[in-house]
């Protein structure tokens, strides 16, 4: 069997009791939406991430859309994002009837680019939404200064970097808001979709929490037209056993990436870097290679795994061409999606799996030659 990207079974396999045991007592309960453990594991991921507030939503794209809207943007306004990252960020924005304009990635860490985004800036340009990639936070003094600058809110997609750092203070303690996936395949990941909102600004905290109970400020009585967007309270039960590990499974992963970094270093393929003042929790190991396609059947040859996160900048998908953008708009982004490459880093590698991984890349350059 093929050394898998994401081992989720591995993983809750090793909980499995631990697991049972909280899912159960939830069951016993009778008491699944909202409650204790959903109370708690907000407490718990806002302490973790160094946030004021913390509210558990039912996904990452709804935590991405009630940020934004707890935020006061919606139609007529226009949001700086990335073209290269999951769909959802573009989609929220979408959703509240935004506008999302594109701006540029930095290559070498492949979130946004500052120095790329202030040319974007309008008249009409409410907020930045940058997206802390594949586990390394972006670079947010240079945003924040823009946003100070520009009076712009900033709303920072944190879904891949629960336990980044960014100058030594966790992803929560920066923006107007952050928000969180715990989508399966996360570092923190439940056992079905989960997300939180983040944030230390009480006025946002307060109207997020009204959205996500469908716009309620009382039972029966409603403020805003708001979601249906609960995290359940399985989920919570599930994430309260999983983020007593997370520490130890984000050192894990960052072992990995060095262990790859020293073995990998003299091939020519492009290794991830991390920017200065950046603690990178690794969620992807993402490199960069020329004839990927190639490249990725060598490897499955070999029993290695990998995965390409994201072949398609969002600029060129049909679902938004109506923004207007067309190719060659973003360079950086088009050619990274090219050649972009995720290989297993996740904390169950053993290091057989990860020496397998190694020499399977090695064996795969060498055919190249």
């Amino acid at each position: 069997m093929a050394i898998p990207v994401v081992n989720t079974k591995a993983q809750n396999k090793a909980l499995r009791d631990e697991l049972a045991s909280a899912l159960l007592e939830v069951l016993d309960s009778g008491w699944f939406i909202g409650g204790p453990n959903v109370s708690a594991i907000e407490e718990e991921v806002a302490d973790f991430c160094e946030a004021k507030y913390a509210i558990g939503v039912n996904s990452g794209t709804d935590a991405l859309i009630i940020a934004l809207a707890a935020n006061d943007i919606g139609p007529g306004d226009e949001v700086i994002t990335t073209p290269f990252t999951f769909v959802a960020t573009t989609e929220a924005i979408k959703i509240v009837g935004a506008k999302p304009v594109y701006a540029d990635i930095d290559p070498s860490d492949f979130n946004l680019d500052p120095s790329k985004v202030e040319e974007k800036i309008t008249a009409k340009t409410k907020a930045l939404l940058p997206v802390h990639l594949y586990g390394q936070c972006a670079q947010i003094d240079a945003f924040s200064k823009i946003a100070e600058k520009h009076n712009l809110k900033i709303i920072y997609d944190g879904a891949q970097a629960i336990g980044a750092k960014y100058k030594g203070k966790g992803v929560g303690a920066y923006g107007d808001a952050t928000i969180l996936s715990f989508y399966p395949t996360k570092n923190l990941g439940g056992c079905g979709d989960g997300g939180m909102v983040l944030t230390n600004d009480t006025d946002v905290y307060e109207k997020a929490k009204s959205l996500h109970l469908n716009g309620q400020d009382a039972t029966y009585s409603y403020q805003y037209p708001g979601y249906c967007s609960r995290l359940d309270a399985l989920q919570a039960a599930v994430l309260r056993v999983k983020i007593k590990k997370l520490d130890e499974w984000n050192k894990a992963r960052r072992a990995n990436a060095q262990y790859y970094i020293d073995s990998l270093k003299d091939l020519a393929i492009k290794l991830p870097v991390t920017k200065p003042d950046n603690t990178h929790v690794y969620h992807q190991f993402t490199i960069r290679i020329t004839n990927r396609d190639a490249f990725v059947a060598k490897l499955a040859e070999r029993g290695v795994e990998s995965k390409v996160f994201y072949p398609h900048p969002l600029h060129l998908e049909r679902a938004y061409l109506d923004l207007g953008y067309k190719p060659g708009d973003f360079p950086e982004t088009e050619k990274i999606a090219s050649e972009c490459l995720s290989i297993p880093v996740s904390p169950e590698l053993t290091d057989d799996e990860r020496k397998q991984v190694v020499e399977a890349i090695r064996a795969a350059i060498q055919e190249r030659n």
